[in-house]
């Protein structure tokens, strides 16, 4: 067992060191120019196409070949909203300084443009499986668009065990000691229901899994902003304090103990863009798998959904976090950190309830995420397998099983290894989306170019 630890802990070192956090950056500053930074020049079609539109039947239309656009983006969202809006925003304050909120944002707006790619492709490259159905992702079209299939293979493998740890195993267990901790529920009780929660969905594959997410997302996301802003509108006064303090905390290069001057900057820096990135996924490859399965027949238009989930994910709800902990004051405490800071932030506010709906949006957050990921380590599987039915029942049952081990097991070492497969999944979609760029360059050009 320590000899993984060590081994896991040397990989995590690079996987997540600074030459990855500058290949995620570089991708997204690359695609930027290769789409005339299409987030901020489409912007208001992006808003318009998108949440603005929800209620145009486009957004609703569905075939035997695959799911509603907006149950796509539903189930994606669900594997993007995760814990890391809550307790991953409040660890990159606490370690990184408030500063690593404006970091955030930028990595965000490189984000939107990364995670458009990576939809865009998945479309493009996407394949119907043996029931008709659309299927895709980063491995698809790392196989059908450079065709390097032993890339497609590894960024399949890692994907199947993330999902079992990050998107699963770990948000269990999140439940489990949130429920706990505030209702004093046993969490052998939280294992069986989730699990029986999971199979009832997950068995029912894509298509259940679209179904709830599509419900569930709207409430979980509409419900935990209008508290969010409730808790700002008592402390509106320490509002603009905030915003300040987040600027000039982003720029500060304040020196280490007996160290060199910068520290200050760089710690933001780091902890700004890794927990940025947790929190929207951009650059991961998770979100395309979902995406692909959309019956929409444009590439671009559900790209447009990857950018309004990373915009919505990060700027909106993260922001919304960073500034109730902030104008709370618990922070400077120290005392506190990770969902336990959000929890006593909101308390602070809101005395009793505070905790009960940090609680509750942890709860639906990280069902939310359980019933996401579930589909894309399915896809994982079906792709090594070569759609075979009996790999894909077997990784089910295996991933249902693992809600219950997560919420009642100790998952430091889960955590750890499935924290270094994300990290892994993004080098061989990041060489996907780099190595493909022309075609997303052409593709939204002819795009725009119809609509002129």
């Amino acid at each position: 067992m320590e000899l993984i630890k060590t081994i896991n802990t040397a990989v995590n070192g690079v996987v997540w060191g600074p030459i990855m956090l500058t290949l995620l950056i570089g991708a997204g500053l690359y695609l930027s120019i290769k789409t005339k930074f299409l987030q901020f020049g489409k912007f208001g079609y992006m808003l318009k196409n998108t949440i603005l539109g929800l209620f145009s039947k486009n957004q609703h239309q569905k075939d035997a070949s695959g799911v509603s656009p907006f149950q796509a983006v539903a189930t994606a969202m669900a594997g993007t909203i995760g814990t890391g809006s809550i307790a991953g925003l409040a660890t990159a304050i606490v370690s990184g300084g408030p500063g690593a909120v404006f970091w955030m944002w930028i990595s965000a707006l490189l984000g939107m443009v990364t995670k458009y790619s990576e939809i865009v492709l998945s479309l493009k490259y996407r394949e119907k499986n043996e029931t008709g159905q659309w299927v895709g992702g980063p491995m698809y079209y790392i196989k059908n668009g450079l065709n390097l299939k032993w890339l497609a293979a590894a960024f399949a493998i890692f994907a199947m065990l993330a999902c079992l740890g990050t998107g699963n195993a770990t948000q269990s267990n999140s439940i489990a000691v949130a429920l706990e901790s505030t209702v004093g529920v046993n969490p052998y009780i939280t294992g069986i229901v989730l699990t029986v929660i999971a199979a009832a969905v997950i068995l029912g594959g894509m298509r259940r899994i679209a179904s709830v997410n599509e419900k569930l997302v709207p409430f979980m996301a509409v419900s935990y902003v209008a508290c969010a802003v409730l808790a700002l509108l008592f402390n509106i006064k320490q509002v603009p304090a905030a915003f300040a303090l987040i600027f000039r905390e982003a720029f500060n290069f304040k020196a280490a103990a007996g160290g060199a001057a910068g520290y200050g900057i760089m710690l933001a820096i780091h902890y700004g863009f890794s927990r940025g990135i947790f929190s929207n996924e951009a650059g991961l490859g998770s979100a395309p798998i979902a995406h692909a399965a959309s019956s929409t027949k444009s590439p671009v238009q559900q790209g447009l959904w990857g950018m309004f989930e990373v915009f919505f994910t990060t700027i909106i709800i993260c922001t919304l976090s960073a500034l109730v902990i902030l104008t709370s004051g618990i922070w400077e405490t120290g005392t506190v950190q990770g969902s336990a800071l959000s929890i006593a932030s909101f308390n602070a506010i809101f005395p009793g309830v505070g905790g009960v709906i940090v609680t509750l949006a942890t709860v639906f957050f990280a069902l939310s995420t359980i019933l996401g990921w579930a589909y894309y380590g399915e896809v994982s599987m079906e792709y090594l397998s070569h759609n075979s039915k009996t790999a894909v029942l077997i990784y089910r049952i295996l991933y249902i099983l693992f809600v219950f081990v997560g919420a009642v097991g100790n998952l430091d070492l889960i955590w750890s290894i499935s924290e270094t497969m994300n990290g892994l999944m993004a080098i061989p979609n990041l060489i996907g989306i780099i190595g493909l760029s022309k075609v997303i360059k052409t593709t939204t050009k002819d795009h725009f170019d119809r609509l002129r």
